[in-house]
């Protein structure tokens, strides 16, 4: 199990086994705290009573000692690794405290030789994963599937809830993973297990939800200067933290708003230029390395660019099985794990600006759902049913063809392509009755995954279940959180996870520290989304940093030309990944709705891409898994 994950730990490996108990723990060590062999697991606490295998850092580590030795406790150190703090905090102040007192990203396993438990715990966000089940009766948990399927015994049985699940989202969120007889421990959580035919219980030691409700009952009350100044000092100090290693350190640059004030406070704490990362693209609307170039000219970073060519890009995709070990289908998988692997030749550490969007609502769905809204609901539900079922009549191919003279008349920088496909996505949306809803719709890939799956019932989920929504706040407050809780763990920190760990580099999220996280949604709403624009408080921020003109422009995300590539180079591989004989011979899929849009995209009536890669990523995965 623990040489499946070599890459996630090259520098050191160790088991270790309680014969009496019949339990065992694996670790793989990515150095980079105490690069000693005093850092190695798994560890022993000083008294011999817990043992851990640990994955992630304290970034409060150092704090956390003199808190103990200022309580008067005597440890003798064996050497300065944040595994040792960890396990002498949980000796003095038990599991739930510390965890508690903790700031950071881990998921560990802890063996209770006293007690004879075993309790496995996940950080608050899930920026580390955590995966467990049952094998042949024995309980087991690991940071990758792949580990899991090392097993003896391993039944790799899909999960047909799990897989419509995925055909909505793109990703398969927690609880759920794709084999039945597997789960992931959810964010912000501990499992303890007293016996191997336990029930396991999982507990709740932070809950996103209750920061959310607390941060929107209890808004910050100072004014607009205060609220930027207390931002920056908690976000520099928190990047204080997160810049101690004893490794080099360097940092993700897009050029955007998230990741260029990260690197600002880092360079403004830095005595030496930051080493920053960034890949460009050739094809036009997909590179943003100009932008980032321009940011790290006026900070002063050390910068480090590749062109990569659309050969480069797509000889990753064959990897990406092995990489996210679970299908996976955010296409920005491919740009993050080409930037990872161009960081991790002068790094061994990088900073991200991941959770900017979530908390600070720079998503463009935040604005669209709440100004299409207003325009929705002036129009009866009635009407607005009987518009969609019209346009739906004619399909998009003759709606396009209609509207081709009205479309000569337009500029040529206003023109739509393939208008009737516009059109048919407006007319989606018509009949949609609550913004809730509308919400739903942008978040969603395939709108009925269990039309497609075969024999599926797809489970309720935080996204799907209203009841599980926030019960107060605004419209994009509840967006945010919905996207804190399901979008940011499930897809964007599962895509930067394994794309970096793929290549032995760990990253860390200053934004992600949960002080952070509880401020935000202390924030009003009103500065966060001003004029037309989200993410106002951290743009305030950067300004004092860079000038906006090096930072402003459309939002573009961090993607690849999926739409030409699969009319193109990838066709061939696509082709025979969708074969109609081997989509009824393995009996998960209803082959004609995925053919019928797989000609639909070949034909350029329709752009399917985001739909037909989902497809394509777990057929990919199936054929890797076998």
């Amino acid at each position: 199990m623990a040489d499946r994950l070599a890459h996630r730990g090259p520098d050191d490996s160790g088991v270790w086994g309680d014969a009496g108990t019949g339990l065992a723990l694996a670790h793989r060590r990515l150095a980079i705290l105490d690069v000693s062999p005093s850092g190695h697991q798994p560890m022993h606490s000083l008294s011999g009573r817990f043992v851990i295998t640990y994955n992630g850092e304290i970034y409060n580590h150092l704090e956390l000692r003199a808190e103990l030795q200022a309580s008067g406790v005597r440890i003798a150190w064996r050497g300065h690794s944040d595994t040792e703090t960890l396990l002498a905090a949980i000796e003095t102040w038990g599991l739930e405290e510390t965890l508690r007192r903790a700031v950071g990203m881990f998921a560990f396993g802890l063996w209770d030789r006293a007690d004879r438990r075993l309790v496995l715990a996940r950080d608050r966000i899930g920026e580390k994963p955590l995966y467990f089940g049952r094998v042949d009766g024995a309980f087991v948990f690991a940071s990758e599937l792949k580990a899991i399927r090392a097993l003896p015994g391993f039944r790799a049985q899909i999960d047909r809830e799990a897989l419509a699940l995925y055909m909505r989202h793109s990703c398969v969120p927690s609880p759920w993973s794709i084999y039945r007889a597997v789960r992931k421990l959810p964010p912000g959580t501990w499992l303890e297990l007293k016996a191997v035919d336990a029930v396991e219980e999982v507990k709740t030691y932070w809950s996103a939800h209750e920061v959310a409700l607390r941060g929107i009952n209890q808004p910050f009350k100072g004014t607009e200067t205060e609220a930027l100044d207390e931002f920056e000092s908690r976000l520099r100090r928190t990047i204080v933290g997160q810049m101690i290693s004893d490794v080099p350190l360097g940092a993700f640059l897009s050029g955007g708003i998230d990741s260029s004030t990260i690197v600002a406070l880092m360079q403004a704490e830095s005595r030496e230029p930051v080493r920053t990362f960034t890949i460009g693209f050739h094809e036009t609307g997909y590179n943003e390395a100009e932008h980032a170039k321009a940011v790290a000219r006026h900070l002063g970073t050390a910068h480090t660019e590749l062109y990569v060519t659309p050969r480069e890009a797509l000889e990753v995709i064959p990897r990406l099985p092995a990489v996210y070990d679970e299908p996976f289908a955010d296409s920005s998988q491919i740009p993050t794990y080409l930037v990872a692997a161009l960081a991790r030749q002068h790094v061994k550490v990088s900073l991200s600006g991941d959770a900017g969007d979530e908390l600070f609502g720079g998503y463009n769905r935040y604005l669209w759902t709440n100004r299409l809204w207003r325009r929705l609901r002036s129009v009866p539900l009635w009407l607005r049913a009987g518009l969609a079922r019209a346009v739906h009549a004619l399909p998009p191919s003759t709606w396009s063809r209609l509207a081709s003279p009205v479309l000569r008349l337009v500029p040529a920088g206003l023109r739509y392509a393939n208008a009737g496909d516009r059109l048919h996505r407006l007319a989606d949306i018509l009949p949609i009755p609550d913004p809730q809803r509308l919400y739903l719709e942008f978040v969603s890939h395939w709108r009925r995954p269990e039309s497609i799956v075969e024999e599926a019932r797809e489970p309720l989920t935080t996204v799907t279940d209203s009841s599980q929504w926030l019960k107060s706040g605004t419209i994009e407050q509840q967006m945010m959180y919905l996207d804190l809780v399901t979008y940011l763990p499930d897809d964007v920190l599962v895509k930067v996870d394994r794309a970096a760990m793929a290549v032995s580099l760990e990253t860390r999220a200053p934004l992600l520290d949960h002080r952070i996280v509880e401020f935000a949604w202390r924030i009003p709403p009103a500065m966060k989304i001003r004029d037309g624009r989200g993410k106002w408080l951290l743009r305030q921020l950067l300004y004092r940093y860079v000038p906006p003109e090096l930072v402003e422009r459309p939002k573009t995300g961090f993607g690849v030309p999926l739409d030409s590539w699969l009319r193109g180079p990838l066709r061939e591989w696509a082709q025979a990944l969708l074969d109609p004989q081997r989509l009824r011979r393995e009996g998960l899929f209803q082959p004609e709705p995925i053919l019928r849009r797989w000609r639909e995209h070949l034909s350029g009536r329709r752009n399917w891409a985001h739909h037909l890669w989902d497809v394509l990523m777990f057929q990919s995965w199936l054929e890797h898994a076998r």
